[in-house]
């Protein structure tokens, strides 16, 4: 591993900079960009003073109004408009400030073998990876940014360190520098081409019918809270959540309480549609799938906030169709891929780095999955092995004690406490165990895995339904598990290591027998220490 220098925090004094030796000469694409002055060092682009100091002023600005009402129920009006300006003044300098002590004290250098970045003032951080270490590139830019042609780098290796050491992020550079180093350090694509020359390696471009599917998302019934949540936290701001409340109450005075909670709750529904379909306008906006020249799939995709994802063929291992519940019921899901060194740190403050597909028609995704994979059929579509009935009782017994255990509860307060819980413990138990008896029954019916080519397919789920197609060279090893009543019903579950996505991929709840052979079969000779073979009979 790469670990970065000691800084001045505590660890020691920083080593000094490393004297140039002439190494190697550097890749394909090396010299697309502008030649490195000096040593080969560079600086950020000059242009984020003026960028932070339009961030600030509108964060400022909108902090003010608040600040403002709040002083003013104290204060003559001139007195709080003078307080809030030049606070509001004082932020933004100091922003700016900062922000001009960063550009100043930050320099970045790509060389032929590594990849370096110096920076702070007080506390001085030196970080270097390897450049045959780096697993990702990847390009974002707010609106501001796009709008002085800016982008944010981020260069990762794809370890798990949790505390950054493992990426470095220039913010900002040059549109044309981020494209110049995305091309050096993953594509390695010759720079007079560019992958809007090669239509043909269009796998996946942006259908605006996909929206439809947004509604029907759980991103829906969040972001309608979250609608709730903010009018009640603005109206404090105000002073004016107990008349917020009120009004409420006189519209619903003579209403029945059951009626009031379904027109609150439909309003709130409302919201978080409209919020969920411009969500994901603002996430989809623009998006292309492509396969570059140089052996990278490259996903594009935002409106106010571009994302540029490159992954490189050679670290997929295999494809994750994800079907959630809303969008499965529609016939559509989203695809993911199990590629190694994604970035998953905080998911780098936007969900879905691993995703190549917004939620489309199943057919579509099985699609895409097979141009994805180079595959003449998608293996997400093959036939899985039915599991044994045992694994449906397993479910039923689950999902029925997850209902009637509350239940029980409700009950025993009613006869103790107040007789009403009695009516609540008989309209949970009367609504809760059919419909857990139905998710149940569909979680079943969902279980399955098998073979298909070169990949092994596992799939399980009914809320957030998961069919994973992952390369069989791709397994690293088996974890076998078997509870106490697992071996009373003759059921096993496999967890498929894997150094790719989420480290590992189970089949949940298979015959003991079946599972093993299935294991046995998708990774040949891994799992033969720990077979016996059929006819071997144990000893009189």
């Amino acid at each position: 591993m790469n670990a970065p220098a000691p800084d001045a925090g505590g660890h020691g004094a920083p080593a000094p900079a490393p004297t140039p030796v002439p190494g190697p000469a550097p890749r394909s694409g090396a010299g697309c960009g502008p030649a490195p002055h000096g040593d080969g060092w560079r600086r950020l682009d000059p242009r984020t003073v003026w960028v932070t100091g339009l961030v600030m002023t509108g964060v400022a600005g909108g902090a003010a109004l608040p600040v403002f009402f709040g002083l003013a129920g104290v204060l003559p009006l001139w007195q709080a408009a003078a307080l809030v300006l030049a606070g509001g003044v004082l932020v933004v300098a100091a922003a700016v400030a900062a922000d001009y002590v960063r550009w100043r004290r930050t320099r970045y250098r790509i060389g032929p073998e590594r990849a370096e970045l110096h920076t702070g003032l007080l506390l001085i951080k030196r970080r270097s990876l390897a450049r045959e270490r780096i697993r990702s590139v990847d390009l974002t830019a707010n609106v501001l940014q796009r709008v002085f042609g800016l982008v944010k780098v981020r260069i990762g290796t794809g370890e798990q360190t949790g505390t950054g050491e493992s990426t470095l992020e220039l913010d900002p550079v040059p549109k044309a520098e981020g494209e110049r180093l995305r091309r050096e350090l993953i594509a390695g694509a010759p720079c007079a081409e560019s992958a809007e020359h090669h239509r043909d390696g269009l796998l996946a471009a942006l259908d605006p019918g996909w929206i439809r599917y947004a509604p029907v998302s759980f991103v829906a019934p969040v972001l309608g809270g979250a609608a709730v949540g903010a009018v009640m936290q603005v109206s404090e701001w105000f002073g004016l959540q107990g008349e917020v409340v009120e009004w409420t109450r006189d519209r619903f005075r003579t209403t029945p309480v059951a009626l009031t909670v379904a027109v609150l709750a439909l309003a709130a529904l409302v919201a978080g549609v409209v919020g969920a379909l411009a969500f994901w306008v603002e996430m989809w906006w623009g998006y292309r799938l492509e396969r570059e020249p140089g052996g990278a799939l490259r996903v594009r995709r935002g409106l106010l906030t571009s994302r540029s994802i490159s992954i490189e063929e050679r670290r997929l291992r295999g494809v994750d169709l994800v079907e959630p519940l809303g969008v499965r019921l529609f016939g559509a899901g989203r695809l993911d891929a199990v590629a190694t060194g994604l970035v998953r740190e905080d998911d780098h403050k936007h969900a879905g780095h691993q995703a190549l597909l917004p939620a489309v028609p199943a057919a579509t995704a099985h699609e895409v999955a097979a141009r994805v994979l180079k595959e003449s059929s998608t293996p997400t579509g093959t036939p899985l092995t039915v599991h044994p009935p045992a694994a449906r009782t397993r479910r039923l017994r689950r999902a029925l004690t997850g209902v009637l255990a509350p239940a029980a509860l409700f009950a025993a307060l009613g006869v103790r406490v107040d007789p009403v819980l009695l009516s609540v413990a008989a309209g949970w138990t009367a609504v809760g165990v059919p419909l857990a008896a139905l998710l149940a029954r569909d979680a079943y019916r969902n279980l399955g895995h098998g073979l298909s080519g070169a990949y092994l397919v596992a799939r399980s789920g009914t809320m957030r339904r998961s069919t994973v197609a992952l390369q069989r060279s791709g397994v690293i090893g088996w974890t076998v598990r078997q509870s106490y009543f697992q071996r009373r019903a003759g059921l096993i579950t496999l967890t498929a290591t894997t150094a790719a996505g989420a480290g590992g991929y189970d089949v949940h709840d298979a015959d003991e027998s079946e599972g093993l052979c299935f294991a046995a079969a998708a990774t040949p000779g891994v799992l033969d220490p720990f077979l016996r073979p059929a006819q071997e009979k144990e000893p009189g």
